[in-house]
């Protein structure tokens, strides 16, 4: 058994919040069709091609695409869906006021250390 039990996330972990979805604006597409086209574009296709796929004007993608994430090239950080619990033992193991990530890089460099 591991030393850091988290516990598992909701049913619903992971949803657009619902004070996001009030404040975004209507964009007159259901929630199973962007649903579709971004799955479609995570794939990696075009939204060209989704359009043609989908039978409808590119720009109707577009509007689905809105509020869709897109990785950047030449990002320096990610982050990490953790526990309350995970979360909380990183704050423990900051070093006066030691950035997060520093923290983060200490604890995994020591892990590597420790399993070879």
């Amino acid at each position: 058994m591991s030393a850091l039990q988290g516990t598992p996330p909701g049913y619903h972990a992971g949803d657009t919040s619902r004070r996001t979805r009030a404040l975004r604006p209507d964009i007159g597409l259901s929630d199973e069709f962007v649903a579709a086209v971004r799955r479609m574009r995570k794939q990696g296709q075009e939204p060209a091609d989704i359009a043609i796929t989908l039978a409808v004007p590119v720009e109707v993608i577009e509007r689905a695409m809105l509020a869709m994430r897109t990785p950047r090239p030449e990002r320096m950080r990610g982050t990490l869906n953790v526990t309350r619990e995970a979360h909380d033992l990183v704050h423990r193991e900051r070093r006066g006021d030691e950035p997060v990530w520093q923290t983060m890089d200490r604890l995994l460099g020591e892990l590597i250390e420790r399993r070879s």
